[in-house]
């Protein structure tokens, strides 16, 4: 059996830049455990896989140890293969997945997302969190992401958390952020994601859809530029539409190939 791989570097304005995800299109479901296989065999943040259902295309997401609910940046990806790959001459693209129903339309260079939003409550910072964390937040936030705010980007910058008191956490992954001081964007970010085995993740389109809310309400803005400061870096337009939130971002691709399975 052979299968379409693409590798797209999502949220980037050039390769090397962004979130890589591998992409798969698919004629029909493999088995959870080949799908999962081949997650870990790409052993990138996220592996997707898109089989087409009536016009519009299922979508499932794994990272290199477990399916997720719910994944941008490979998202995004997904698209940007239909768009320029598969010849998908629609305006726009929707997704049946674990989280609902996902749009995304193309804008000129830009791809732009609809995903519900995911506001965070206040909560109290965990038990040893400083430690964890290797700074202590000012604020504490739950969705399905712990949330923390700290002091400044240069705060953001220097994390070196403890990851395996990270994967304690109940929770998919850590945010942190804090106040841009780039005067062209809003804030920044960094997330980890040690429980579902990705320590540090380039650019997280789903946590957006939890900064969205918070920073729209601290700045009283709607709409918000977005950087994420891991090591390969990446930026995300967000506006913030009621109970949605619509990411945007560049792409680009790095490879292409084939997966051969023999069964």
């Amino acid at each position: 059996m052979k299968i379409d791989l693409y590798q797209v570097d999502a949220f980037a304005s050039r390769i090397f830049e962004g979130n890589p995800a591998a992409v798969c299109p698919l004629h029909r479901w493999l088995s959870d455990e080949n799908m999962q296989r081949i997650a870990m065999e790409n052993n990138l943040s996220e592996t997707a896989f898109f089989v087409e259902e009536n016009g519009h295309y299922g979508l499932r997401w794994f990272t290199p140890e477990a399916e997720v609910d719910l994944c941008g940046h490979a998202t995004l990806a997904s698209a940007y293969v239909l768009f320029k790959y598969l010849a998908h001459d629609r305006e726009s693209i929707r997704f049946n997945t674990k989280s609902g129903e996902l749009t995304v339309k193309k804008e000129g260079d830009y791809l732009v997302m609809d995903f519900p939003a995911n506001p965070a409550k206040e909560v109290s910072p965990p038990e040893g969190i400083e430690q964890a964390l290797g700074a202590q937040p000012l604020e504490s936030y739950k969705s399905m992401d712990y949330l923390f705010l700290v002091e400044s980007e240069e705060h953001v910058r220097k994390l070196q958390p403890e990851f395996l008191r990270l994967k304690e956490l109940d929770s998919r992954g850590i945010i942190v952020t804090a106040a841009s001081e780039a005067k062209d964007v809003d804030f920044v970010s960094r997330f980890f994601a040690p429980a579902v085995g990705i320590n540090e993740d380039p650019v997280t389109g789903s946590a957006h859809t939890t900064l969205a809310p918070f920073w729209a309400e601290k700045l009283k803005k709607r709409e918000l530029s977005a950087r994420q400061i891991s090591k390969r870096g990446g930026s995300v337009h967000c506006t913030l539409n009621g109970d949605r939130v619509e990411l945007a971002g560049k792409t680009q691709t790095y490879l292409t190939g084939t997966i051969t399975i023999v069964e």
